[in-house]
């Protein structure tokens, strides 16, 4: 397996020079969307790399293990020696059909063979929680699948997917990895802290929460923001997460961030599903808890791959946890690198939700507000 780093920006194009005899598989890129909407950025990635699948996403912030950018493109091309890749797309209209593209994505890269799906959906107009379901229905539970919903900054006005064409709305891609050499390996954490009471969703219809203990979801942000992040919201409610679980069930607790607030209503509609009848807890956090637990998910996804072994490490990290640590955020993408093995290449982008199996239950789920990571090598073979 071999891996290459390289950015492209609007002033200078695209850094690859080019490499005689590498051919990749598939290139993985993140922009914010001012540049990922720019088709520059897509006709210099397709002349670079013909032969290549090429799938990205618009983001909230992407990084290596050196720096958090916001105006550049990173990205990363990626060749196997054993092992082969298959991209699929489809399109979605609204957060209903969640579920059904996710079984339509499943289908289309179903096989024997078939290890592991990295997964980038629009993040404004798809449901996580029914995404994810409907993959991992038609691969079943032994495929391990990562990614996130791509994100828009702090505006949540639009987010972009490209598969194999210049990025656009509405779009959830996803890579299959084929192949018995395969080395996947995840891990995830939080570092949030509860506080407050526990109370019971009483109310709510897939990913929108309408009442809590049997009163209007919104008046527990009102109780808890002050004037100024009231009104930034949503973007302040990032801050603010909500931690759900089955009533009893702990270790299956799993964050959920607000994409959008009615007020007059007081419904929330968050990036994932509220189950009625769970419990919910607001949740706060701080710059070390953060930064431990992006180490801490590195170490989780480091496998039995030797230090010396090529590979890729992914990692999908919610944009509420860079909004929260501003200019100490780059303190959590440096942990999580210094945990790593030296040959792999990272790459990650600020999301507005991860993908990734739930580090109790093994079960893949949608996360909030957590640290991610995908870690991909080849385990005999590599050139």
């Amino acid at each position: 397996m071999r891996t290459r780093q390289f950015h492209w920006n609007p002033d200078s194009g695209l850094s690859w020079l080019g490499e005689a005899g590498f051919v990749p598989d598939f290139v993985l890129y993140f922009g914010a969307r001012a540049l990922l909407s720019d088709s520059a950025c897509f006709d210099a990635l397709r002349a670079a790399f013909p032969q290549s699948f090429l799938v990205g996403c618009s983001t909230g912030g992407q990084f290596d293990r050196r720096s958090i950018c916001d105006d550049r493109v990173l990205a990363v091309a990626v060749s196997f020696h054993d092992s082969q890749a298959k991209l699929a797309c489809v399109e979605v209209s609204n957060t209903l059909a969640s579920s059904a593209c996710g079984a339509e994505l499943g289908r289309a890269l179903a096989r024997p063979d078939l290890r592991a799906m990295l997964v980038f959906s629009d993040g404004l107009m798809v449901n996580g929680t029914a995404l994810v379901a409907g993959l991992q229905e038609s691969v079943g539970p032994t495929v391990t699948i990562s990614g996130g919903l791509a994100g828009d900054g702090a505006a949540f006005e639009e987010t972009l997917v490209g598969a194999d064409a210049p990025p656009a709305p509405g779009r959830v891609a996803a890579i299959g990895l084929y192949g018995e050499h395969l080395s996947i390996h995840t891990g995830n954490a939080g570092g949030w802290m509860p506080f407050g009471p526990r109370r019971t969703i009483t109310r709510s219809e897939g990913n929108i929460l309408h009442e809590l203990d049997g009163r209007p979801a919104f008046e527990l942000y009102r109780r808890y923001l002050n004037e100024e992040d009231l009104l930034a919201l949503p973007g302040s409610a990032l801050l603010f997460p909500l931690r759900i679980e089955p009533k009893g069930q702990s270790e299956q607790d799993v964050v959920r961030t607000i994409l959008s607030i009615d007020q007059q209503s007081g419904a929330m509609t968050f990036a994932g599903d509220m189950p009625q009848g769970w419990s919910a807890q607001l949740m706060r956090g701080n710059a070390d808890r953060m930064t431990e637990s992006a180490a801490e998910a590195m170490r989780m996804a480091q496998g039995e791959a030797g230090s010396e072994a090529e590979g890729l490490a992914l990692l999908v990290s919610c944009i509420g946890r860079r909004l929260l640590m501003g200019q100490q955020a780059v303190d959590e993408v440096e942990a999580a690198a210094e945990a790593m093995h030296a040959r792999h290449a990272l790459i990650g982008f600020y999301s507005y939700g991860e993908i990734s199996p739930h580090s109790a239950s093994g079960f893949c789920q949608l996360h909030n507000q957590t640290m991610t990571v995908l870690t991909v090598s080849e385990t005999s073979g590599d050139a």
